[in-house]
């Protein structure tokens, strides 16, 4: 069957290390828009927080932002679904958070949150410059980060850094067994995030596919970290990036090229030859 929908996980998959949409890969998403496909962003980022290169692809109409938590036409300016978790539940989390060397913070209304003391030793966590400075960008420092979340709305994701990655693979194991109904992913090598038990990349594919009168056998998505296996696990095609987690390559249907390679534009050409790429 033809692909109608291709959705496509940012960092490490459809941006380069440099955060940029290589010429190769913009190509084939253009070309793909033009026959009719649906080019759907789905990522861990808030809508804020898309990189300028991606707000700037002109053929993407709907966004999967906050790892699910949030679908939203970008065209419209309209919110299609929500996913959150209600603030006593997030506080329970970091209770829980509290016993681990890390930083940690939330995200509300499409904007992050932390702690100021927390704010204070992002570079103690993060050395990733670009990483780092995202955060920095799309985080408010607060004085009473827990009185914020107690008395703020619904939590679109919490989000942890480690700089010990013993202790960070010890969360791993835990936090899924404390809160079997949330769903505990990671984005990045040093992070682990938490959203609502049905906000994933993977519930939010289906969702577009019924909104937008698709079948699930026409999707094709693309991802490299954790927070993609449900969407890759979803799709009538699931491609992993060369780059990506051996546990999401296992899961998949289809391993392409790097994100440095333009592997999403060579799997497009696999999957679509209508489309004429490379040819």
């Amino acid at each position: 069957m033809a692909i109608r929908m291709i959705l496509l996980d940012l960092d490490g998959t459809l941006l380069t290390g440099k955060k940029t949409v290589s010429p190769g890969n913009y190509t084939a998403l253009q070309k793909a828009a033009e026959a009719g496909i649906h080019i759907v962003i789905s990522t861990g980022r808030i809508v804020a927080g898309l990189p300028k290169a991606a707000k700037e692809l002109p053929f993407v109409r709907y966004v999967v932002a906050v790892n699910g938590a949030q679908i939203v036409d970008v065209a419209g300016d309209k919110v299609l679904c929500r996913e959150e978790i209600a603030p006593a539940e997030a506080l329970k989390v970091y209770e829980v958070l509290d016993r681990y060397p890390v930083i940690y913070d939330c995200f509300i209304n499409g904007w992050g949150y932390m702690g100021e003391q927390m704010y204070a030793h992002i570079d103690d966590f993060i050395s990733d410059p670009v990483t780092n400075q995202m955060v920095k960008d799309l985080r408010k420092p607060v004085p009473d980060f827990k009185k914020l979340v107690a008395e703020g709305d619904h939590i679109q994701k919490l989000q942890m850094f480690f700089a010990d990655m013993d202790r960070r693979a010890e969360a791993l194991r835990e936090l899924p067994g404390l809160f079997p109904d949330m769903v505990v992913s990671s984005s990045i090598v040093n992070n682990i995030e938490i959203n609502a038990k049905h906000a994933n990349k993977g519930e939010a594919l289906h969702f577009l596919c019924r909104y937008l009168g698709l079948d699930i056998s026409e999707t094709m998505a693309f991802g490299d970290s954790s927070n993609d296996l449900s969407m890759i696990a979803a799709a009538g095609v699931g491609v992993a990036m060369a780059n990506a987690d051996p546990m999401l390559q296992a899961a998949a249907d289809y391993i392409t090229d790097t994100n440095e390679a333009d592997g999403v534009a060579k799997a497009i050409a696999r999957f679509c030859p209508e489309l004429g790429l490379y040819g």
